[in-house]
């Protein structure tokens, strides 16, 4: 799987090195249609070894609709310190390296924001 910055000027690895939470990672991947099966076979897996992971909150996985090849996954963690921690885990970067080429990666680190009158932080 080949992972690439949402924000280009803002590496993930940034995001995750500036100590805050509660964050949300967003994790928006092109799946090839020929790799939908195998992806959410390997994803399970990865959202497994997550879930037992210290600072682990939740996670949803999406797909766009009308047979598109765009998923999304919005995981939340308790700081950006535990989220960091569990990317880092070897075990975690060995499952990574098992995603078939063709796939690709957006990852982003977010903060709720309040805007008055419409949602809190």
């Amino acid at each position: 799987m080949k992972i690439d910055e949402m924000d280009p000027s803002v590496p993930m690895i940034s995001q995750l090195q500036q100590e805050t939470g509660p964050v949300t990672l967003i994790n928006t991947v092109f799946v090839p249609r020929e790799n939908r099966d195998e992806f959410l076979e390997l994803w399970r897996d990865d959202a497994s070894f997550m879930k037992a992971q210290p600072g682990f909150i939740s996670t949803q996985l999406h797909q766009g609709t009308a047979d598109s090849q765009m998923m999304v996954n919005v995981a939340v963690w308790e700081s950006t310190e535990s989220l960091f921690r569990a990317f880092s885990n070897p075990e975690f970067q060995q499952k990574s390296a098992k995603y078939p080429d063709g796939i690709i990666a957006y990852p982003h680190v977010y903060e709720k924001v309040a805007v008055d009158g419409v949602c809190t932080a």
